[in-house]
């Protein structure tokens, strides 16, 4: 059986899965091109070769109008994407007390300009005018409503008032659905992912200080093994998470597999340990 397994030994994001997947691709280059070509608005999807620890990877970038989506947390180290979904009724600001799953390892302007949103229903019409198989399609609305759920649960408010950044909702649109596609393309029969290490300690916000994972990634993770460890911040998004509860068939140990390809995909950080997503694709018994 072809099998597909996620190690998540310093967590998932949204930049880092598709990094590790693109490595994974028959053609790189022609996926990014066809990601490039669905004219997302103003966004352009790269990879570039990364070294963490040693280890050679792939890190993507996602820019909108020319730039990368920022941290706005003090002292969250770890450096994934950090997306920012809002709460209409809570105005705009970015941070761990509104609806906000984090993505790390972008940067992203937060000038007066990008002050307008998007809910549920308008990235259903971004979506629906892309040029992307049915499957892929319902894949990423499926992803982005795991999220604005677990969002909306958290905040004690309806899910049609959790609202996306402006940047941050074409960003997140690029990694989920190239993360959706990507999988559809090396369709594998069976995807299987390790326990997610959520990192530890907190996040530091502008409303106070919240525990790591962060409530709607904890929420997204119900069900999931997790563990905490000696990394300090955040490793888990809410997107990773949302991509790793959607598509993960089991969370297991890696079982006894012929591995035909490995990738890697980079976050932007460095820590003593490789700050990746490993993925590696081969054959099993079942």
């Amino acid at each position: 059986m072809k099998t597909l397994y996620l190690d998540c030994s310093m967590g998932a994001a949204g930049d880092m899965l598709t990094a590790a997947l693109l490595e994974l691709h028959p053609d790189p280059a022609a996926f990014l091109e066809k990601m490039n070509g669905l004219a997302l608005p103003g966004v352009a999807v790269t990879a570039a070769p990364c070294v963490k620890c040693g280890i050679t990877g792939t890190h993507v970038s996602v820019t909108v109008n020319g730039e990368e989506e920022e941290s706005v947390e003090a002292g969250t180290p770890h450096g994934h994407e950090h997306r920012h979904y809002h709460e209409e009724a809570h105005g705009h600001e970015h941070t761990h007390s509104h609806p906000h799953p984090h993505e790390h390892g972008h940067e992203h302007g937060h000038g007066e300009a990008h002050h307008s949103h998007a809910g549920m229903r308008e990235i259903e019409h971004i979506l629906s005018h892309l040029d992307l198989p049915e499957k892929v399609r319902a894949d990423a609305l499926a992803v982005y409503a795991l999220i604005a759920e677990a969002e909306a649960k958290v905040h004690g408010r309806p899910v049609s008032e959790v609202h996306f950044h402006e940047v941050g909702a074409m960003d997140a649109v690029a990694d989920i659905t190239g993360v959706c596609l990507l999988l559809h393309e090396l369709a594998p029969e069976r995807i299987i992912a390790s326990s997610v290490h959520v990192g530890s300690g907190h996040v530091h916000c502008a409303h106070g200080v919240l525990p790591v994972p962060a409530p709607a990634a904890a929420e997204i993770l119900r069900g999931v093994p997790i563990y905490g460890g000696a990394v300090r911040g955040e490793l888990c998004t809410p997107t990773g998470a949302a991509l790793l509860k959607y598509f993960a068939d089991d969370f297991a140990p890696l079982p006894v597999i012929k591995v035909s390809k490995i990738g890697y995909g980079m976050g932007k950080k460095d820590f003593a340990w490789a700050n990746c997503v490993r993925a590696m694709i081969g054959e099993t018994e079942i």
